[in-house]
């Protein structure tokens, strides 16, 4: 039963891949966003004194969302590249579903609000600092998976924009 699921899920995401791709390669792009708010007010205010997030602060509810649209691109990601591999082992999907799931230990173990608060302090180096130290750098592993994927959907524009005219067209593939 268990196989016979796995094979549907995996032959929907084979006749689904680039929409698949596009929705959530998009969903991790608005991780870039949060990777500039962690460098601009949380790195940067650690190194210098000061913050460089140009962004209003009241607007903290819709960077948290768009944070936590991590969490099902994750999952979406990494099965795309669990997809990949039954076509056979390959080296490069193996990294990037290992990069994306250390995203779960940044997730649940050592949250932003640790790494801000720890930096908040005064001391200037703990065991603390350490731990929000690799907590940042988890989270920026994220980064070639990011220009992967976008590169994926390079490599496929043309295929995309069939598809798209195809269906603003209203007729079948």
């Amino acid at each position: 039963m268990l196989t016979k699921m796995w094979r549907a899920a995996s032959d929907w995401y084979d006749r689904h891949y680039l929409a698949t791709l596009v929705i959530t390669t998009a969903a991790f792009v608005m991780q870039i966003f949060h990777l500039y708010w962690l460098f601009t007010a949380v790195i940067l205010r650690k190194l210098t004194g000061e913050s460089y997030f140009v962004f209003p602060e009241n607007l903290t509810i819709v960077y948290v969302i768009a944070d936590y649209l991590e969490v099902p691109a994750l999952i979406s990601m990494t099965l795309l590249y669990v997809a990949d591999l039954r076509k056979g082992p390959k080296t490069k999907a193996m990294l990037y579903i290992f990069l994306l799931n250390t995203q779960w230990l940044h997730l649940f173990w050592i949250t932003d609000s640790i790494v801000v608060q720890t930096f908040s302090a005064s001391r200037a180096l703990a065991w603390n600092s350490a731990i929000a130290w690799v907590a940042i750098l988890i989270d920026y592993l994220e980064v070639p998976v990011i220009i992967e994927m976008l590169r994926k959907i390079y490599d496929e524009r043309a295929e995309i924009g069939h598809r798209v005219r195809v269906r603003l067209a209203g007729t079948a593939t």
